[in-house]
């Protein structure tokens, strides 16, 4: 009986994803947190990494308190013995504050779990994974029906870019050019049959919302989100959102 002296084309495969991970020490997409207790106050610390996208969230839950989002494209680096994640920004709620729109973070990863040297040290934990036909990065692009008026898109520097992942949802309004950030909210969601859901976890405008369900209809047509319902004031709302790419 011979022996076969070729390597399997999808072990080899494997190896050589085991070894770029290794090397370049890249975060597995999904959704971090770390829950932080002083003095009776818990706060919640988020990352969001969908492709090569991240965000990054801070708010209180008792009380109810929006802190701080900041979110844009992602890279890594080692220096030297140093594992850092590069951001280059397209929001962050405390631009007129701290003027960044880049930043570097140290980190490691142990076993499932993210560490940030950063503000803080933090050790963020991985949710479990949930996937949904709605998940993905979605661009607001017109209010509805589809007529053919003009939609705003990537080009546009005014963006308002609604983030579904691992069964969070989170929106964000800002303008990459001026940095101005006009508001965020986020929270759980679920989307089956045609019905769109939202609970709201941090709500930068009003933290009052929290806690509040919200429940609308969807409808998926070629890349683009049909999402109808009612607004907060109990008007009617249709809007169109286009698949990020």
């Amino acid at each position: 009986m011979k022996n076969n002296k070729h390597t399997p084309f999808w072990l080899i495969i494997m190896l050589f994803l085991s070894i770029s991970l290794g090397v370049y020490g890249q975060i597995m997409p999904g959704v971090y947190t770390d829950t932080v207790e002083t003095n009776g106050v818990k706060k919640v610390h988020q990352v969001k990494i969908f492709n090569d996208y991240f965000v990054y969230n801070e708010y209180e839950i008792t009380p109810a308190t929006f802190i701080k989002t900041l979110g844009g494209f992602v890279d890594y680096e080692m220096t030297g013995s140093e594992k850092q994640i590069l951001l280059r920004l397209e929001f962050n709620s405390d631009y007129n504050k701290d003027a960044q729109t880049q930043l570097s973070i140290p980190y490691t990863i142990d076993g499932k779990n993210l560490k940030l040297y950063w503000t803080e040290n933090l050790t963020l934990k991985p949710t479990a994974n949930s996937n949904q036909e709605l998940d993905g990065a979605w661009l607001f692009a017109t209010r509805g029906p589809d007529n053919g008026q003009e939609r705003r898109g990537e080009s546009n520097t005014r963006k308002t870019l609604k983030l579904l992942t691992n069964g969070t949802f989170q929106w964000i309004a800002y303008d990459t050019q001026s940095f101005r950030f006009s508001g965020t909210g986020g929270g759980t969601y679920g989307a089956k049959d045609g019905i769109y859901t939202e609970q709201i976890e941090f709500f930068s405008k009003d933290d009052t919302r929290v806690g509040a369900t919200l429940n609308f209809n969807y409808n998926l047509k070629d890349d683009d989100w049909h999402h109808t319902g009612k607004n907060s004031k109990g008007e009617p709302m249709y809007e169109i959102w286009g698949k990020r790419r």
